[in-house]
């Protein structure tokens, strides 16, 4: 019997979302006017104790009250709503409809005093009109509903719990309401006094019992409907949640969450920058607009991971003209295109250039110091990938090195206020050819930072950035996207790890505490194992890593062997002497340096070597001029 009135009711269902949105209106004020008449009938019958169903005063007043909920109803738009969607919005404007018909009905019915028509009719009919509404919406959306939880295929549906049951989780558990093959099993908070209550029908239990009601009610997906958690937390979740085998996806956080609205277009999946077990600093508005508030900015490498995060914090600071120099097409294209829509719908003044250009090349660099006159430079412009480099080492000398010191010369010609180098962990001890030129690169910088006072030279030193052109993690994703194997050179390695909008800030921050000559160190938190984050990028997609443990798993995770100069472990600190500074996250190295008068000349070889394309020479010059500089070593050894 229940079988046949379910599928009687989906059916019933199909149709009402098969008819067109005027015809749906039009039947919803027919069933609103029947409405009237039922209530009608209840209004009467509560007031006299007998069912009176065809009466001269009952069909006035049921005419009456039809009439009457016509113009209040087109009025106030009540058919203009979507029923599936009907909320506590809905409620509130049957409620503010029913006032209005009870006042009207008194203002008529009281003066007339029409026989045969008790007066408090004018109060209890609208009450009763109230109560009808509601249930019937109540049952057409839940019919609705049904059938768009049937869907078209014959999968079951997939069960998903919800963690956190405050505003982001109740707002998106309403929304999931309306969503094909999802049901809601319940909530999880992390609040005890929470534990067992229910919310729209939907039980919310304590974290305590998360890995029990996971397995009990056979979860398939976790939404993470907590925004304002720390990253420590929700990294704990996770955690949690992929020893389980089940998928989670996210909101975004609170400030993306517009008009109260929550839906499940707004999930997204967990970044692996929620693995990384700190959470981020929330950045110095002053550190950051001391370089940058009114000023002509110009951003080498503005087309690059780092760099055109850098452009996107500088415009947010309101310079007065950031020029943008790259020497690629296109990525000089993208990021200039995104900053002139991001400033047009923000109606902000910044003035932005594009300049494509080459600054490893003396001429052009100078042409564009000079024309554009830059109080802020940030020199972002490297070939960083290691394997690259190695292989290539006079092109990888020759735009590091010749770009940064061309930056530099130009800058103090037209007087540069301050020229912050973007630097990297791997010029401590480096055993590789990008490392050794990236700390000759720091070293230029040191030494004109004595022999002048005009320009103010900073450098900035981290580690890797999540989700840049170098980063392993693009790589792990298009594996893992593939059925893999994910490839990594060896489960011992260890890197430090930021995302790329904090690494930017803190460069920007940084920039605003030089006093010259400086070596920044960003606090870059626990290195991360390589090994450790694979398997979460694999959980993390809703697969299983397969090994010894687990033969039947998804993707298999295969080691190749280190590559030439790649170290096991990378260090931030080449000597045992960082000072504190003014931001928690920033240190200060004093590094050993040496003299202009000592190192003009090598950097003259230097670029005879580079010129006349003498690998032998160049990289014996490299090992002179950066004494910790050790290629021989292979950390496979260690």
């Amino acid at each position: 019997m229940i079988t046949v009135f379910r599928s009687s009711a989906t059916r019933c269902g199909e149709y009402l979302l098969a008819l067109g949105r005027p015809m749906r209106q039009s039947m919803a004020l027919a069933l609103d006017l029947l409405l009237c008449l039922v209530a009608t009938w209840l209004a009467f019958y509560l007031r006299s104790g007998e069912w009176t169903l065809v009466s001269g005063p009952v069909l006035l007043v049921a005419g009456l009250t039809g009439f009457l909920w016509m113009l209040i109803a087109l009025r106030l738009s009540i058919y203009q709503s979507i029923i599936r969607f009907s909320g506590g919005r809905t409620v509130m404007s049957f409620a503010h409809s029913c006032a209005l018909l009870a006042l009207a009905l008194l203002a008529i019915l009281l003066p007339l005093q029409v026989p045969g028509v008790p007066r408090t009719v004018a109060l209890i009919l609208p009450l009763a009109l109230f109560v009808l509404l509601l249930f019937s919406r109540s049952l057409i959306s839940h019919l609705l509903i049904e059938v768009l939880h049937m869907g078209t295929s014959d999968a079951p549906p997939r069960r998903v719990l919800i963690y956190g049951a405050g505003f982001a989780g109740t707002q998106l558990a309403a929304g999931l309401r309306h969503e094909r093959g999802i049901v809601v099993a319940g909530f999880v908070d992390d609040d005890p006094r929470l534990d067992m209550h229910r919310i729209d029908g939907l039980t919310i239990w304590s974290s305590a019992r998360f890995a029990d009601v996971l397995r009990r009610h056979q979860i398939d997906e976790v939404l993470l409907a907590i925004p304002s958690a720390t990253r420590s937390r929700r990294r704990e979740i996770v955690a949690e949640v992929q020893s389980n085998n089940v998928k989670v996806r996210s909101l975004p956080s609170v400030a993306s969450i517009i008009d109260g609205r929550v839906s499940v277009s707004d999930l997204r999946e967990v970044g692996v920058e929620e693995l990384l077990g700190r959470d981020p600093v929330t950045p110095d508005e002053v550190l950051m607009g001391v370089t940058l508030v009114g000023k002509r900015v110009l951003v080498t490498g503005a087309g690059g991971s780092i760099g055109s995060e850098l452009c996107r914090q500088i415009v947010r600071c309101r310079p007065a003209q950031l020029v943008l120099v790259d020497h690629s097409e296109y990525a000089l294209y993208a990021i200039d295109t995104e900053l002139r829509e991001m400033l047009a719908a923000e109606g902000s003044p910044v003035e932005i250039l594009a300049e494509l250009g080459n600054v490893a090349d003396r001429d052009t660099c100078h042409r564009l110091l000079n024309r554009w006159r830059p109080q802020t430079v940030f020199h972002a412009a490297a070939y960083k990938h290691v394997p690259m480099v190695e292989a290539n080492p006079v092109a990888g000398i020759a735009n590091n090195v010749e770009g940064t010191l061309n930056i530099a010369l130009a800058a103090e010609a037209v007087r540069t206020e301050a020229v912050i180098l973007i630097s990297t962990d791997k010029a401590v001890r480096p055993t590789n050819v990008m490392g050794a030129s990236k700390r000759l690169c720091e070293m230029i910088l040191q030494a004109r930072a004595v022999e002048q006072q005009q320009t103010m030279f900073t450098m900035v030193r981290f580690g890797n950035v999540l989700g840049s052109s170098g980063s392993v993690v693009p790589r792990f994703r298009a594996q893992i996207a593939e059925g893999g194997p994910v490839t990594l050179t060896d489960k011992r390695i260890t890197r430090y790890f930021m995302t790329i909008p904090e690494a930017a800030q803190l460069v920007i921050q940084a920039g605003g505490m030089a006093i010259g000559g400086d070596v920044f160190v960003l606090d870059m938190g626990q290195s991360i194992r390589i090994y450790d984050l694979a398997v979460a990028m694999i959980r993390l997609s809703g697969l299983s890593v397969r090994d010894a443990d687990n033969p039947d798993g998804d993707i298999e995770i295969v080691e190749i062997g280190l590559r030439d100069g790649e170290k096991l472990y990378e260090e931030l600190l080449i000597g045992d002497n960082p000072e504190p500074t003014a931001h928690e996250r920033i240190v200060r190295a004093r590094e050993a340096m040496l003299p202009w008068s000592q190192l003009e000349p090598k950097l003259g070889l230097v670029r005879e070597a580079i010129a006349n394309g003498d690998k032998v020479a160049l990289l014996a010059l490299i090992r002179e001029l950066v004494p910790e500089y050790l290629p021989a070593i292979r950390q496979k050894d260690q």
